[in-house]
């Protein structure tokens, strides 16, 4: 490994001290290599060379005999919204196994309110309502793997 490359220890380090200064982003480069960090809301990216990401397209409609996926919030009441997945990564209804849930059924939310965390790469990411409104529905379990844009939260707005 060249002199230009990061090593896991460092990114630790590094993740260390965004926690301590409270700090949401590091960019370093150093050499040919390039490392980004970012906490909170956005999913966060380690790279040592450029990526290429794939761009979605739109989703194409389904044969009409394929059965629907998961409970995919089919057709929304015209007074509720859905918190989704901002990140690909594993859900987190409660801080640690014994707290209590951030956010349950018939809890109020602001749009500041953290409803839960989201794991990406040893990372706890708090997820925001940004919304206000009551939730009605916790659409997945603690511990599950969400996708980009899953839903996790129908909340009653209005």
């Amino acid at each position: 490994m060249s002199n230009d490359s990061f090593d896991l220890k460092r990114v630790k380090q590094l993740v260390e001290l965004m926690k301590a200064n409270d700090l949401t982003d590091i960019e370093i480069k150093q050499g040919e290599s390039q490392i980004t960090l970012r906490r909170g809301a956005q999913p966060t990216i380690v790279s040592s060379v450029p990526m290429t990401v794939p761009v979605q397209t739109a989703p194409v409609s389904p044969p009409p005999t394929a059965t629907p996926a998961a409970p995919a919030v089919p057709e929304e009441p015209a007074n509720t919204t859905v918190i989704k997945s901002p990140m690909v990564g594993t859900f987190y209804a409660a801080s640690s196994p014994d707290a209590p849930p951030f956010a349950k059924v018939g809890d109020t939310v602001t749009p500041e309110k953290t409803v839960c965390l989201i794991e990406a790469m040893k990372v706890y990411n708090e997820i925001q309502a940004e919304c206000s409104g009551k939730i009605v529905d916790v659409l997945v379990k603690n511990g599950e793997t969400v996708e980009f844009g899953k839903p996790l939260f129908r909340v009653a707005v209005g």
